[in-house]
């Protein structure tokens, strides 16, 4: 991990907000610093399509890079099923519905606390939760 929690907690948010910005739903912040080297959060969301999953992690990629934070690596992005953006500190699943349904991160990392996502990202995130169910 690069930054200390704080500055992690800011990036994995940034990232929240930037994925919202394309309409990932089922938004997920978990804190895994604990029980892995790997990072101090994953973010894990959604997109309805391929072409939408590619959309998202493209945003995030962009605006964190306006923000100077480059990815350590990216994987998937061509196919857009299931994208990984790497930050170091935070590391970004954004999924395919169906791919999210088969690997199920959450259950994978049942241990690691949810992270209570702040107005107005917790009230836009639910939103799209809300208007992506009513579908």
């Amino acid at each position: 991990m690069k930054n200390d929690t704080r500055e992690s907690l800011e990036n994995a948010l940034a990232c929240v907000e930037f994925a919202l910005d394309k309409k990932a739903y089922d938004v997920v912040l978990l804190e895994v610093g604990d029980l892995t080297s790997l990072a101090d959060f994953f973010l894990v969301c959604t997109g309805r399509s391929d072409t939408q999953v590619q959309a998202i992690a493209q945003n995030i990629e962009q605006k964190m890079l306006e923000r100077g934070e480059r990815p350590l690596a990216v994987e998937g992005l061509s196919l857009g099923q299931w994208v990984v953006l790497d930050y170091g500190d935070v590391v970004v699943h954004v999924f395919f519905e169906p791919q999210r349904e088969f690997y199920d991160l959450e259950r994978l990392w049942a241990k690691a606390p949810r992270v209570q996502l702040p107005e107005p990202l917790e009230r836009q995130a639910r939103d799209l939760r809300l208007a992506n169910e009513a579908r």
